[in-house]
């Protein structure tokens, strides 16, 4: 293992889905092996776009931690811990913020664009504003060395690279500047309607849900629009139900599908039905891991308070070189 820090975050919004399980936690799983892995539960970063219903964020938290920890991620080894119970995040932010030009938090790309696109929740708050900010200090507090980033992803880290840049400029060299990791690209997940999938298109495959919901959601799922009949020839290129099934399934049985389409010697209605049967399969590990770990009362709040006590040194260490450098310690 690398002693190098990774570090990386989920807000608590929902229950995970399959297209997380292939793009993130996959990823996750494997950087744990590699170096000493910091996963954080951001709910903070959740309030600042769903301050106007905030019911939800306790129970998304542990569900996700019963996720995260059924899907192979090792509280033993890696350090898994809720933002919100490190205050100094807060504090850290409002430190970068004295060095952090208001033009360098506007021209971050995903800020204009979801003030643009979500218009069904109010992302006019300062919160918002200084979300690129907080996801800097969240870097900066452990001192982490690399940080996973998809495309959409990169200018926030920039933004952190920037900051991290003129405050060790103004106050000694005290900030780590965080390099990229690119992971191994996550599969492209579609959901039902053959869109990306999304909890928030309705479309979504959860992990956690049973293996009836799931052969039911499969068996809903929209495949080649333009195979109208058995009987005509379909392509498993656009079809979604393929593209997963490639993902899950066994290589020569899902090669005989595709052929299968090709020609029209095989229906939608039973590769749906062996998908799903595939997937259940797939999943039924982690799904009984899962349910081991939500019979335990408080397991998700006791790895969150061991990863909290695991990193308040590093959050301790770094918050005292910064309160001295900028002079606003104790002075003991």
């Amino acid at each position: 293992m690398s002693n190098k820090r990774v570090l990386t975050g989920y807000r608590p919004t929902g229950r995970l889905t399959l297209g997380h399980w292939f793009g993130n936690l996959l990823n996750m799983r494997a950087l744990q092996d590699e170096y000493e892995a910091y996963y954080f539960v951001a709910d903070w970063h959740a309030l600042t776009s769903d301050w106007q219903d905030t019911r939800g964020i306790r129970e998304y938290t542990e569900q996700m931690v019963l996720d995260w920890v059924a899907a192979g991620i090792d509280p033993g080894t890696s350090t898994i811990y809720r933002q919100s119970d490190v205050p100094e995040v807060a504090e850290l932010t409002m430190y970068l913020s004295m060095v952090t030009p208001m033009s360098w938090l506007e021209r971050v790309p995903s800020y204009k664009e979801q003030r643009e696109q979500i218009s069904e929740k109010d992302l006019g708050n300062v919160g918002f504003f200084l979300y690129p900010l907080m996801q800097a200090a969240d870097i900066a507090i452990v001192r982490g060395d690399v940080v996973p980033v998809g495309e959409d992803q990169a200018p926030h880290l920039e933004l952190t690279r920037e900051v991290v840049r003129r405050f060790n400029t103004q106050y000694g060299n005290l900030l780590v500047e965080p390099q990229a990791i690119i992971p191994n690209e996550g599969a492209r997940v579609p959901g039902l309607d053959g869109r990306k999938m999304s909890k928030s298109y309705g479309n979504a495959i959860y992990l956690s849900e049973s293996e009836d919901e799931t052969t039911t959601k499969v068996m809903s799922m929209v495949t080649d629009p333009a195979r109208k009949l058995k009987t005509d020839p379909g392509n498993p290129s656009i079809c979604p139900l393929q593209q997963i099934h490639k993902l899950i399934g066994d290589a020569a049985e899902v090669a005989e599908w595709d052929r299968c389409c090709r020609v029209a010697q095989c229906g939608c209605v039973a590769h749906k039905r062996a998908m799903a049967e595939d997937l259940n399969a797939y999943l039924s590990d982690f799904r009984a891991r899962r349910k081991e770990l939500a019979s335990e009362p408080g397991y998700a709040w006791e790895v969150l308070a061991e990863g909290a006590a695991s990193v308040r040194p590093a959050v301790d260490a770094l918050m005292t070189d910064v309160r001295r450098a900028m002079h606003v310690d104790s002075g003991v």
